[in-house]
């Protein structure tokens, strides 16, 4: 009876202790994963661009996710210029197409939720995400007046606002570095802006400018404008859409 009577106690013993421990390196895992919830990813397809673009990820379930996207390009020319002078012949354009400047500021909260087994940070995903831009630009607007080629600077912004659905896929590459492929994410909204000059003006030069922005047709995009004797803006506003992608190299932590 007695020797029962020890055994018992020694399995229980035994078993309190084995599972203390279980619970313990459970708690301890937990603890570690629960400090490791957070995701920071650099593009790199944005950088040819001089965009810089970073977001952050933090997991808040199993398989869903927060994050914020914040793109920044500071005042540069036109992406690509090279490859569109090649297929222009017009000096003109040439000329507002060397002389052109554009920047670019957006913040993008999503959510995500991943569809694989394995949970957050791992596989494919969908992200519902909202868009708030705010660009920046300065040309020279080349008009004919009488056959006379002259030019007026216009500088000004637009913001727009749109909403979308981002399709990607994630994986872990090493134990802290992650890949991110955003594979295609068209949104949708509306922007509105302007865009002026200061400059004096005859009435020639009034009524051919005035002519020119009216000849203006931009896909989508309504305008309005005026033009005095000191200068000229454009207004617009309507539809703004685009797609999202991106390559992007993260470490968790």
């Amino acid at each position: 009876m007695k020797k029962i009577i020890l055994f018992l106690v020694a399995t229980t013993v035994t078993a309190s202790m084995l599972y203390a421990q279980d619970t313990t390196e459970m708690n301890h895992e937990m603890a570690k994963t629960k400090k490791r919830q957070n995701l920071i990813k650099l593009n790199l397809l944005a950088l040819p661009l001089k965009s810089i673009t970073v977001q952050y990820e933090r997991q808040i379930g199993k398989k869903t996710t927060v994050g914020l996207t914040l793109r920044d390009m500071p005042s540069t020319g036109l992406p690509f210029k090279n490859s569109i002078r090649n297929a222009i012949t017009d000096s003109t354009t040439l000329n507002q197409i060397d002389n052109f400047k554009m920047s670019n500021f957006a913040l993008m909260p999503e959510i995500r939720f991943y569809l694989g087994r394995k949970g957050a940070y791992h596989g494919f995903y969908i992200a519902p995400f909202f868009s708030y831009a705010h660009y920046t630009a300065d040309l020279p607007f080349s008009y004919d007046d009488n056959g006379t080629n002259k030019t007026i600077p216009l500088s000004g912004s637009i913001n727009t606002i749109t909403g979308g659905l981002m399709f990607g896929a994630q994986w872990k590459l090493a134990k802290s570095l992650y890949l991110d492929l955003w594979l295609f994410g068209p949104h949708y909204g509306s922007s509105k802006g302007s865009i002026s000059g200061k400059q004096s003006l005859s009435t020639s030069e009034q009524s051919s400018l005035k002519s020119s922005l009216d000849d203006l047709n931009i896909p989508l995009v309504n305008t309005t404008n005026t033009v005095d004797a000191n200068g000229a803006t454009l207004n617009f506003s309507g539809p703004w859409a685009g797609i999202r992608s991106g390559l992007c190299i993260g470490f968790r932590f």
